[in-house]
């Protein structure tokens, strides 16, 4: 009897091993493809970062005509600059004379009754060989009397009523402006009417009795 007892115990626990044995191989089958798929998503990521970090080609025929465009503009530019420190190299020894050349006209201006005084004509003399020196070198005086306000050429130094100039028109002159070629070599400074001066207004009674 013992022995039976012991031959079923014995087949009783091989059945458990049986049991736990199958119950593992179940339990780790469904892990592979688990693992199979986190392998594949590995695998992608490590493409795709090697692919990112990869330098892109740059376009060699792009930046070739940009940097020649650039060139080209710059060479240009440095021609124009050239040019006009050639043609205006002058501007700061005209200024100089303009002075001397506004002192002349208003010693001409003040000497009108004395014109055939050997003096004056002297200095009338020297006076129009100045004007044509500057001429020469491309600077003319402009006259601004009588014409619209032109806050590029010139300088309002103050606005006054004017009888015989409209409002906003150049009244008085009291430096003549110049220009050197295309450009103001020195504004002129104006006075702008400010339209006819007021009538004074008549006293109460009419005859001022």
């Amino acid at each position: 009897m013992q022995g039976k007892e012991d031959e079923k115990e014995v087949e009783e626990t091989a059945g458990a091993i049986d049991e736990a044995e199958e119950s593992v191989e179940k339990a780790a089958e469904p892990e592979q493809p688990a693992e199979a798929e986190k392998s594949a998503d590995a695998e992608k990521s490590s493409s795709a970062k090697a692919t990112a970090d990869k330098p892109t080609e740059p376009d060699w025929k792009t930046l070739y005509a940009l940097t020649l465009a650039d060139f080209d503009n710059y060479k240009k530019r440095a021609a124009r600059d050239r040019e006009d420190t050639y043609r205006y190299a002058e501007s700061d020894i005209l200024k100089d004379v303009l002075p001397a050349v506004d002192n002349l006209q208003l010693a001409l201006d003040s000497a009108k009754d004395k014109a055939e005084d050997p003096f004056v004509k002297g200095v009338k003399l020297v006076y129009d060989t100045l004007l044509a020196s500057l001429k020469e070198h491309g600077a003319e005086p402009f006259d601004s009397v009588g014409k619209d306000l032109d806050t590029e050429k010139m300088e309002a130094i103050a606005h006054l009523p004017s009888a015989d100039v409209a409002e906003g028109k150049v009244s008085i002159e009291s430096k003549r402006g110049w220009m050197l070629r295309d450009k103001v070599l020195r504004p002129a400074q104006v006075v702008v009417s400010s339209g006819a001066p007021e009538k004074a207004a008549e006293p109460e009674g009419g005859d001022g009795r």
